[in-house]
């Protein structure tokens, strides 16, 4: 299950406010909690012996709720603390309305003193900063929202 697969459960347990999320396949198993601690497990499972039905999200109800263009998020890759500017005086890497493209760094996510830089991964333009700067957050926890391009 690759880190694009997860990032879209994460944001479907956002989206429906859920606190637990499993998923198993034929070769994962993935469970993911949201709360005061965040989880998150893959490991190798034993084939199944049912398969699992697919977990679908109702299209039609959420289409008619959902903005006329429908936006993307870029997720946390990891748990850590958010920051906007490689260092306090810096300007922000991003801001509503700046274009971005898979290799522009938006923000910085630092855990145990390492500085990750976050990478758009899509192409689009940012329509919202959904975290606060210096505030800590979860693995796959939303950071910005983005109209793709």
């Amino acid at each position: 299950m690759d880190n694009r697969r997860i990032a879209q459960l994460a944001q479907v347990m956002s989206a429906h406010d859920l606190t637990e999320l499993s998923v198993e396949t034929a070769d994962v198993k993935l469970v993911m909690r949201r709360g005061r601690v965040a989880e998150a497990v893959v490991a190798a499972a034993a084939p199944a012996v049912m398969a699992m039905p697919a977990v679908g999200v109702p299209a039609p109800a959420a289409a008619a709720a959902a903005p006329a263009t429908p936006a993307a998020a870029i997720t946390s890759p990891i748990v850590g603390t958010f920051y906007l500017a490689p260092s306090p005086d810096a300007q922000p890497f991003v801001k509503p309305g700046d274009k971005v493209g898979p290799e522009t760094v938006v923000c910085i996510v630092e855990a145990m003193k390492v500085m990750n830089e976050v990478k758009a991964e899509v192409s689009g333009v940012i329509r919202r900063v959904l975290v606060e700067n210096g505030t800590p957050v979860e693995f796959g926890q939303p950071l910005f929202e983005i109209d793709p391009a």
